[in-house]
């Protein structure tokens, strides 16, 4: 049988600077993503674990592990003694990478929502790897992550209300994102950090394109034409002004 793969890249070159990825069809019918790597590719499942494995009978190693916390406290009736040892959090650290190239792939076919979905289930990952992992160096090779995915799940949810052109939403989704950022250099006293964050960086230009760029509803226009009026002391034209947002409010 010839297993050379040669004819799946023809016409689909590998571009350094550019995130080259499809969906397709599978021999089982079901969606399938790929992504184009320098020396191939890699599949993907859409839903589930992105390898299409199920760990122990269940959707993940995550969803594993939560269940053996779930005998513990159980059998326990507490979660103390409940840990996590080096190999198992390189093996979740593992499955969270494949959870990456899946949502990073995902994000630029505009699958918004299961980007959003595979971004919230890797910061659970990170969440639960900080609870109850043995040994406190071995959840820094997730948290080094944290402000990343957090953009990531940030740009997600704000694509999809942006998709209903739901500007106000977006820019408050953005703002809670920036904050948890923050919030999570200043837990770690690492505050200098946030002057040169990427992240942050990034959420606030785009904050700022999309409040510089999103339509003027009626009420906003008569809102900043009464606030000029008030500054040139133009009253007869502020009450008028005032009169037509009490009409649109009515």
């Amino acid at each position: 049988m010839n297993k050379d793969i040669t004819d799946i890249f023809e016409g689909w070159e590998y571009k350094p600077t550019e995130i080259s990825v499809r969906k397709i069809i599978g021999k089982d019918g079901k969606g399938k993503i790929q992504l184009r790597l320098d020396l191939g590719l890699l599949q993907m499942e859409i839903d589930g674990r992105p390898d299409g494995k199920r760990p122990h009978g269940h959707e993940s190693l995550f969803e594993y592990y939560k269940s053996l916390l779930k005998n513990h406290i159980k059998k326990c009736g507490t979660e103390e003694n409940f840990t996590l040892d080096s190999e198992e959090c390189f093996k979740l650290h593992h499955e969270a990478v494949q959870y990456y190239h899946r949502y990073l792939s995902l994000f630029h076919l505009e699958d918004f929502k299961r980007a959003e979905r595979d971004t919230k289930r890797n910061l659970g990952v990170f969440d639960f790897v900080k609870m109850y992992v043995a040994n406190d160096e071995d959840a820094l090779i997730f948290e080094q992550y944290r402000p990343y995915v957090i953009m990531m799940n940030t740009r997600a949810k704000c694509s999809l209300v942006l998709e209903r052109k739901d500007y106000e939403n977006a820019l408050k989704i953005i703002k809670i994102g920036i904050r948890a950022i923050e919030n999570l250099y200043i837990e770690n006293g690492e505050e200098k950090l946030m002057e040169t964050s990427r992240e942050i960086e990034f959420l606030n230009q785009w904050y700022k394109n999309i409040k510089d760029t999103r339509p003027v509803s009626l009420k906003q226009k008569l809102e900043r034409e009464l606030k000029k009026a008030v500054e040139d002391q133009d009253y007869e034209r502020a009450a008028e002004l005032r009169d037509e947002l009490k009409k649109i409010k009515e």
